[in-house]
């Protein structure tokens, strides 16, 4: 294979993942560089599927997202594609063994954007938000244990969490556009009570426990991906709090993000005391 090629294609997922995420691009900054590229790759597929169901409003998105399955699966097929994103990811999947259950529970729930716009029990909920978030966390979990079966099992359930947890607060932060622009409603409490302070409290305690049990895994991953995912896990927990803290009709009104100013001091202060504990040797 060209390697010239590989590398274009990987870059292109450096650009996509940095383009869209500039959070999820400075934590990879703490992975090694052979777990950037993969992870970049992973990213730059579920970031194109995403765009398609969200975005591509005045083309025809059920087309689109069927060719784009269909060009993922020729290019596992001949192990080349003529798009950058879907060859860096394919090559991806190689080299770590992602299993392809992941891949397709991904993208159902994609299909299920196209089609569904209310989930009215906690098992619909459960379903999308495994298919959407849970197998992204379980592929990125393939590449931080490299072939190590006995840590990746042991850490499924906390990566599941993980992509739980920031799923739903990605739903709370973005839920103006899901439900004025694109018509979803994720969360059946608010389908049925509309967002009160009590659903939404209800809402952040359920999340938080998801965060704790994510927590028991972060500190067991291998010492060149801990960080990075660490870093992840604190804005999202800041991200978490302030939303927390901002009330129900505003949330409605207006997307919660966090500063620049507090981005960089939760990079920095998240990296001190990483530090400082690993060199005391404490956990």
């Amino acid at each position: 294979m060209d390697k010239k090629y590989n590398a274009l294609s990987f870059s292109t997922s450096k650009f996509v993942t940095k383009f869209y995420s500039t959070s999820f691009y400075s934590a990879s900054q703490y992975f090694s560089k052979e777990i950037q590229e993969a992870i970049f790759s992973i990213y730059g597929f579920v970031r194109l599927a995403d765009e398609i169901v969200d975005s591509f409003h005045f083309s025809d998105k059920e087309y689109l997202l069927r060719k784009f399955e269909y060009d993922y699966y020729d290019a596992v097929k001949n192990g080349i594609s003529l798009n950058p994103i879907l060859h860096s990811f394919q090559m991806t999947v190689g080299k770590y063994g992602i299993s392809d259950e992941y891949v397709q529970h991904f993208l159902s729930s994609m299909k299920a954007d196209l089609e569904k716009k209310e989930y009215k029990s906690q098992i619909e909920l459960n379903t999308y938000v495994y298919g959407s978030a849970d197998v992204v966390g379980l592929m990125c979990l393939k590449v931080f244990c490299n072939g190590d079966e006995q840590l990746f099992d042991r850490l499924m359930l906390p990566a599941t969490k993980l992509g739980s947890a920031f799923q739903k607060v990605n739903f709370l932060r973005d839920i103006k556009q899901d439900t004025q622009e694109l018509g979803r409603h994720y969360f059946p409490q608010i389908i049925e009570e509309g967002l009160t302070e009590q659903t939404k409290k209800e809402l952040v305690e359920d999340i938080r426990k998801d965060f704790d049990d994510a927590y028991k895994g972060i500190v067991l991953l291998p010492a060149d991906s801990r960080l990075g995912v660490l870093i992840a896990y604190k804005y999202y927990t800041a991200l978490l709090r302030k939303i927390e803290k901002t009330a129900a009709r505003d949330i409605l009104n207006k997307r919660i993000r966090i500063s620049d100013a507090g981005k960089m001091f939760l990079v920095l202060s998240t990296q001190i005391k990483y530090y400082l504990r690993a060199f005391y040797g404490n956990k």
